[in-house]
């Protein structure tokens, strides 16, 4: 059940409509310094940015989002801080994953075909290095053994890259959502604040008060109409006197 609702997600995924403010491959030149940092200092950056994509509210937290059978099962609520550095050291795929598709859902941001091609690049490059690695172990030849080092060294390198590259765009993402590059994006409201944006709201004063739900608009009436017909009615000295006038048919 819980395998089919992952499946869900990421079949809904798809369907978003908005992108990324920064392409895997175009993070190096948009943020070298911070991809340094996340190349040579992975859980580090990986700690922060979850941190942060949780807007630094810690009793949110969740061990890998809560994207994993073990999410919330781990007593993250006791101490979400030394859960969080246990994810990021021993689960760090996952918990650069998690951190991504905690945005994705969050600002319904889909993956390119260029992004998914690198990461498919990524995870491909590694099954390989395995295969190398387990035929070179049952052959036992020196050429294969070497061929399977090469390949482990070109895949661990990818994989480095790539999840740095990874989470410099969610650092981006990020900056973007907390108004760096322009007006903060204004967070979702409750459902019972909710309201267009591009509506204003009326003023506070000048504006008649408004009848509860269920009843009609003026009721109860108004004081003065109780009593009808008011006092004094009708008027004095009418009708006229002599009315109808004389020689009116009857």
């Amino acid at each position: 059940m819980a395998s089919q609702e992952y499946l869900d997600k990421m079949q809904l995924r798809q369907n978003f409509r908005n992108l990324w403010h920064t392409s895997l491959m175009d993070t190096i030149q948009a943020d070298f310094p911070y991809c340094c940092f996340a190349f040579w200092c992975a859980p580090c950056a990986s700690y922060l940015l979850r941190k942060r994509a949780l807007y630094n509210d810690m009793s949110r937290y969740v061990c890998c989002a809560g994207y994993l059978p073990c999410s919330g099962r781990c007593g993250e609520s006791r101490c979400p801080e030394f859960c969080l550095g246990t994810e990021v050291l021993l689960c760090f795929g996952n918990s650069v994953a998690s951190t991504r598709f905690l945005l994705q859902d969050e600002f319904n941001i889909q993956t390119t075909q260029c992004d998914n091609c690198i990461i498919g690049f990524m995870f491909c490059l590694q099954q390989i290095a395995c295969i190398f690695s387990i035929v070179a172990m049952i052959v036992g030849s020196d050429e294969i053994q070497q061929a399977s080092q090469l390949l482990s060294c070109l895949a661990d390198a990818v994989y480095c890259s790539v999840c740095a590259c990874m989470q410099t765009q969610h650092k981006i993402e990020m900056d973007k959502r907390d108004g760096m590059f322009g007006p903060p994006v204004m967070a979702v409201p409750p459902i019972q604040q909710m309201s267009r944006i591009d509506q204003p709201l009326p003023p506070a004063v000048g504006y008649p008060p408004q009848p509860s739900y269920g009843q009609p608009y003026g009721y109860p009436p108004p004081a003065q109409a109780q009593g009808y017909p008011p006092a004094g009615y009708p008027p004095a000295g009418y009708p006229p006197s002599g009315y109808p006038p004389a020689g009116y048919p009857r």
